[in-house]
């Protein structure tokens, strides 16, 4: 009886604090967005109005300010996986995009972050300094790269608080009802953003308009460090990224053997896995995984020596996926 108590007690603290750092992970991961896309909404009526930015200046600012959000998620993913860490590169992130809403905020309340107003129509609008360029763009770089800190691991760190508590059976249920919710929550965001924070701009003024994406950075940040005691992080650094990199490399190396029939070929893979065999498309990355030497390349218990020569059928397989989708992906960078 006192052991089913104790398991139904430890039941329930599982679930309790799974429910707490996957709250705060959600809330993190929208805040983020909420905050961003109020920004980027009317960003280009404030570069025209207030820094007398002309409307191809001011595009330009956004168009690379945006497709930073969208690709430094990359450079974050790779570096959280191969050495930084998923916890640190979220606590990174709030860290340096609360310092970025702040400081644009600040544009708002310092009259000398921005030009002077303009007059009468009859004279000419005094264009921004250098320095006041500068500090802009600092202020919004800062926001790209918190942003892509948070979004490149929020939604991995989340996974990885359910494949550690329980058994693969109730991570892969608790996963779907997770990912639901996350996006979920994160598109909500992102609309109450685009029509509460836009309208709260354009009817209250900068001030109050950009004091906004502050409070959510503000929010989500102390959201996140507040389960810092109960969030699971995993050790883990065996680096998706570095994978594709050895994929290329082993391919290079072993440029020099010739692509057969696979029954001519040798492929090295995993056990009981279900690809055997590499497959066709972009086939000269195959030569990755081909055993040309085993005493050379494997172990005597068939483990790899040097992954820079030679990868498994798996890594090959993920690496072509991913090239596959690229150029779709390049699409939404801008």
């Amino acid at each position: 009886m006192k052991e089913k108590e104790s398991l139904l007690e430890s039941n329930k603290q599982k679930t309790s604090a799974s429910f707490k750092t996957i709250s705060c992970i959600i809330e993190i991961a929208a805040f983020e967005k909420a905050a961003t896309f109020g920004l980027s909404a009317n960003m280009i009526l404030y570069l025209e109005n207030e820094y007398h930015m002309g409307l191809v200046t001011g595009t330009n600012i956004i168009t690379l300010w945006t497709a930073a959000c969208n690709f430094l998620p990359v450079l974050g993913a790779f570096l959280a996986d191969s050495s930084v860490g998923r916890y640190p590169m979220i606590a990174f992130g709030s860290i340096v995009g609360l310092m970025g809403t702040t400081l644009l905020w600040l544009t708002t309340m310092i009259p000398q972050a921005r030009p002077p107003l303009c007059g009468d129509s009859t004279t000419q609008c005094q264009s921004s300094t250098t320095f006041q360029v500068v500090f802009l763009c600092f202020s919004l770089g800062l926001t790209s790269i918190g942003a892509g800190s948070i979004r490149s691991v929020s939604m991995a760190f989340g996974a990885d608080q359910f494949f550690k508590r329980y058994n693969e059976e109730k991570s892969l249920a608790a996963l779907q009802s997770y990912f639901g919710w996350y996006f979920a929550v994160s598109s909500l965001a992102i609309i109450i953003s685009l029509t509460f924070v836009v309208c709260i701009q354009e009817h209250s003024g900068w001030q109050v308009g950009f004091g906004i994406p502050v409070v959510f950075m503000l929010f989500g940040a102390f959201s996140f460090f507040s389960a810092s005691s109960v969030y699971i992080r995993s050790k883990d650094r065996s680096s998706l990224i570095i994978g594709f990199f050895q994929v290329i490399v082993a391919s290079y190396r072993n440029r020099q053997f010739l692509l057969g029939s696979h029954e001519n070929n040798v492929y090295h893979h995993k056990k009981e896995s279900a690809l055997v065999i590499p497959s066709e498309k972009l086939r000269f990355l195959n030569k990755a995984c081909i055993v040309g030497d085993p005493e050379r390349y494997l172990t005597a218990e068939r483990e790899i020596q040097d992954s820079w020569s030679l990868c498994i059928v798996d890594q090959v397989e993920e690496l072509k996926a991913v090239l596959q989708v690229i150029p779709l992906w390049l699409t939404g960078v801008l």
